[in-house]
C-alpha cells in the first residue's frame, strides 16, 4: 500500500529506515515534500565518519591524485566490479594512505587512468602494495590495461602465514575473508554497527541478479563509503600483521640483548665473540614450535590431507567473542573512524603499539612455560 502524505506526517522527527534499490538509508526524518521526496538526518558519530575523494576525471583531481600516490612507500589497493579477471570487468579502483583516500572511477576514466599515471604507481617497485586476495585484480590489471603489479603485500596470504607460525607449522585448510581478516587481526575499538552497514552496503551492490549496479552514476554515497573503508582498513590490516609475523623475531632479539647483559661477566673473556654455534635463544625456537603444535592439535580438528580446520567467523557472533574457542584473539576488530584529513597518522600508533605489546607478552610466556618445564 502506497503511503499518503498523513502518513508520512505523523512519523516526522522519528528515525525510520529505508530500502532502496540502490541501498539501505537510516536516519530522522526531517521533510517531506509534495513530491513525497524525503529529507533524512542521518545518525552517524562523527567516528563512523570517513573522507575521500573520488577521481572521475582528469581535470583538477587526477593530476595531484597521482604525484602525491608517486611520494608514498606503502599504500593499498582495493578493485571492485563485476567478475573480476580477465573476462569481467573493473568498476572502482581504491587507493588508500596514510592522508587520503582515492575512489579512481575506471568505469568513467577508462584505460587512459593507467596509462596517464596509475600504470607507473602499480608497477613502481619501490611502492608496496597492500592487497586482499591479489589474483584476481591481478589477471584482470594485465590482461585488460597491461599492467604489471610489483612490490605486493597480500593480507590473505600473510594470514595464512600468520597461523602457520601460530600453530608451529600447520597450514589452515582454507584461506580467510577479507571481512574474517580484519576481525582475527585487527583489535581497535569501534562501532560494529557502521561496519555490518558498509558489508550490507557491498553485498546489495554485489547482487550477481544485477551485476550493472557497479556502472550506475552517480554512485551512491553509502557505497562510496564502503569502498573507502575497505581501503582504509587494509592499510591497518597490514600494520598488524607485520607485527604479528616479526613478533618471534622481536622476542629472541630481546633474548639477545640481554644474553650477557644481565648476567655475571666472569666468563666472557673466555667465550670467543666470533663463535658461530647456534645461541640457546635461536634452539628454544624450536621448542616453542614444539609447544604450539601440541596446542594446535588440541584446539583444532585436522582433515584427511593434514591441515588444521578452520571455522568460518560469524559476524553477528562478535558481541560474544568466547563463543568460538578457535579464535581467542578476537576483539572488537574495526578501528574508530575519523576524518582522514584530521588523523595525524593513519594507523593510530597507540592502539597499535598496545597489540604489539600484547603479541610480544604471548610470545614472551611461552618462552617462560618453556623455561619452567626444562628447570
Amino acid at each position: 500500500m502506497a503511503l499518503s502524505s498523513e502518513h508520512f506526517g505523523a512519523i516526522l522527527g522519528r528515525t525510520v529506515k529505508i530500502t532502496l534499490k540502490c541501498g539501505v538509508f537510516q536516519g530522522v526524518l526531517q521533510h517531506v515534500n509534495p513530491d513525497r521526496s524525503l529529507l533524512l538526518r542521518t545518525e552517524e558519530k562523527e567516528e563512523e565518519n570517513v573522507e575521500y575523494t573520488v577521481v572521475d576525471s582528469f581535470q583538477q583531481k587526477f593530476g595531484p591524485a597521482v604525484l602525491h600516490l608517486k611520494q608514498q612507500c606503502v599504500v593499498s589497493i582495493a578493485g571492485d566490479g563485476v567478475n573480476l579477471c580477465r573476462h569481467g570487468k573493473l568498476s572502482w579502483l581504491e587507493i588508500a594512505t596514510k592522508s587520503h583516500i582515492f575512489l579512481f572511477d575506471i568505469f568513467l576514466l577508462g584505460p587512459q587512468a593507467f596509462k596517464n599515471g596509475l600504470q607507473m604507481v602499480l608497477e613502481d617497485k619501490n611502492i608496496l602494495k597492500v592487497m586482499h586476495d591479489c589474483r584476481w585484480i591481478s589477471d584482470c590489471l594485465f590482461h585488460q590495461y597491461g599492467v604489471l603489479l610489483f612490490n605486493v603485500f597480500d593480507t590473505q596470504v600473510a594470514d595464512a602465514l600468520q597461523f602457520s607460525v601460530a600453530t608451529g607449522g600447520f597450514f589452515p585448510h582454507r584461506v580467510c575473508t577479507l571481512q574474517e581478516c580484519l576481525m582475527q587481526h585487527l583489535k581497535i575499538p569501534s562501532k560494529w554497527d557502521a561496519i555490518m552497514k558498509c558489508r550490507q552496503q557491498m553485498a546489495s551492490v554485489s547482487d550477481s541478479e544485477n551485476p550493472d549496479r557497479w556502472f550506475l552514476r552517480p554512485f551512491p554515497a553509502p557505497l562510496l563509503k564502503a569502498l573507502a573503508l575497505k581501503a582504509m582498513y587494509l592499510l591497518l590490516l597490514h600494520s598488524s600483521l607485520m607485527d604479528n609475523l616479526m613478533s618471534d623475531l622481536t622476542t629472541v632479539v630481546c633474548g639477545y640483548l640481554n644474553a650477557y647483559r644481565t648476567g655475571s661477566g666472569d666468563h666472557l673473556g673466555s667465550t670467543k665473540p666470533t663463535c658461530m654455534e647456534l645461541p640457546e635463544e635461536l634452539r628454544q625456537l624450536a621448542d616453542i614450535q614444539k609447544l604450539r603444535r601440541e596446542k594446535a592439535i588440541k584446539d583444532y580438528r585436522m582433515n584427511e590431507d593434514g591441515l588444521l580446520i578452520r571455522p568460518a567467523m560469524e559476524l553477528k557472533e562478535r558481541n560474544d567473542p568466547e563463543k568460538d574457542g578457535n579464535y581467542r584473539d578476537d576483539g572488537d576488530c574495526f578501528p574508530t573512524n575519523k576524518a582522514v584529513s584530521q588523523i595525524t597518522s593513519f594507523y593510530n600508533q597507540d592502539v597499535l603499539c598496545q597489540e604489539k605489546l600484547e603479541n610480544q607478552n604471548e610470545v614472551v610466556n611461552l618462552w617462560k612455560n618453556l623455561k619452567l618445564t626444562s628447570s
